[in-house]
C-alpha cells in the first residue's frame, strides 16, 4: 500500500448527502409539503452560507441556525428547533455513495482511515453508525468542533496531530470539492485525490494527484499499489 492514512471528505465523498429529501422528510410530520419551489428559496440562504462558513466569515451555529430563519418564521418555531429536526432527518436519510462500503471493507485493516469534513458533528456518527461503519475510522474531525473550515490548514493540522503526525508523504486526501478537499489537502503537501463523478474541468490553481471518475475506481487504483 502506497499510504498509510486515507483520509475521506464525508457528503458527496462517502455519503450521498440529498438535503432536498432530508427537509421533506423533517417536515413532513409537521404537515408541510415541501416543494421544490421551496428548497430553492432554501438554497439561496443555505448556499451562500457554506461559502461563508469555508471563507470563516461565520460560525458553524451562524451557519446551521440562519439558515432556517424564513422557515422558522413561517412555522413559527426557532431556528434551533429545525436544525435539530434537520439533523435526525438527514441521519435517516443518507445513504452511502456507491462503492463505499466495498472499498471502506478493502481498506479497513491495510491502511488507517480518517475522516475530514467541513459537516456537523451531530451528524457524523448518527450516520456511520447507522450504515455499519463507524469501527472503520480512526480519525473523525469536524470543523465545527475545529473552528475552522477546509481548505484552512489548521483543520488538517489538528487531524493531523490527531493521527499521531504520520509522514506526510503517505497520506491522501480524497474529496469532492476542488475548492475545500483538494486545496485543503494540497496546503499541507499531502496527495490529495479528486472524486471527479461529474467529469468537470479542474479549478485553475487546483492541481489533485488523482482523478476518479467514482469510487470503485478509486479502490482499484489504491490496491493495485
Amino acid at each position: 500500500m502506497q499510504y498509510d492514512w486515507i483520509l475521506f471528505d464525508a457528503d458527496e465523498t462517502i455519503f450521498r448527502f440529498d438535503a432536498f429529501r432530508g427537509l421533506q422528510t423533517m417536515l413532513a410530520p409537521r404537515g408541510v409539503t415541501f416543494t421544490q419551489d421551496d428548497f430553492d428559496e432554501y438554497q439561496k440562504i443555505n448556499k451562500p452560507a457554506w461559502v461563508k462558513y469555508q471563507n470563516g466569515e461565520i460560525d458553524a451555529d451562524q451557519l446551521k441556525h440562519g439558515r432556517f430563519v424564513p422557515l422558522a418564521t413561517r412555522l413559527n418555531v426557532t431556528p434551533e428547533e429545525l436544525q435539530q429536526d434537520f439533523l435526525r432527518a438527514m441521519g435517516e436519510v443518507c445513504e452511502p455513495l456507491p462503492g463505499a462500503k466495498p472499498l471502506l471493507d478493502a481498506l479497513k485493516g491495510n491502511v488507517k482511515l480518517g475522516i475530514v469534513t467541513n459537516g456537523f458533528v451531530d451528524l457524523q456518527q448518527v450516520r456511520l453508525e447507522k450504515n455499519g461503519l463507524a469501527q472503520h475510522f480512526d480519525v473523525v474531525v469536524c470543523s465545527e468542533a475545529v473552528g475552522c473550515a477546509k481548505p484552512d490548514a489548521r483543520i488538517f493540522e489538528y487531524a493531523l496531530t490527531e493521527m499521531g503526525q504520520p509522514n506526510k508523504q503517505r497520506v491522501m486526501m480524497v474529496g469532492d470539492n476542488p475548492r475545500s478537499d483538494i486545496l485543503g489537502g494540497m496546503n499541507i503537501g499531502v496527495d490529495t485525490c479528486w472524486l471527479n463523478e461529474a467529469n468537470e474541468p479542474v479549478p485553475e490553481g487546483i492541481t489533485p494527484t488523482l482523478q476518479v471518475k467514482d469510487l470503485a475506481q478509486l479502490q482499484h487504483h489504491l490496491l493495485a499499489k
